[in-house]
C-alpha cells in the first residue's frame, strides 16, 4: 500500500489525473446534471454528487497510472 500511495502522489500522476478529472468530469456533469443546472436547481446534495462525479475519472486515471508504473518497475526488476 505504501508503494501504491508513493506512486499515486507523484506529481506527473496527479497532474494527469487532474486533467482527466476536469475534462471528463465536466462532460459527465453536463450529461448527468445539465438539465438541473439549466433550471438553476442545484442543491447541496447535487453539488456533492457533482464532486463525486469528478472524483471518478481522477480515481480511474490514478489507478491506471499506478498500475502501469508498477508493471514497468516489475519488468525492470525494481
Amino acid at each position: 500500500m505504501a508503494e501504491w500511495l508513493h506512486l499515486a502522489s507523484r506529481p506527473s500522476v496527479a497532474r494527469r489525473a487532474l486533467r482527466y478529472a476536469v475534462g471528463i468530469g465536466m462532460l459527465l456533469i453536463a450529461i448527468n446534471h445539465g438539465d438541473a443546472i439549466l433550471r438553476w436547481d442545484v442543491s447541496l446534495g447535487r453539488l456533492f454528487r457533482m464532486a463525486l462525479t469528478v472524483m471518478v475519472p481522477y480515481s480511474v486515471s490514478t489507478a491506471s497510472s499506478v498500475a502501469a508504473l508498477r508493471e514497468i518497475n516489475a519488468s525492470q526488476g525494481r
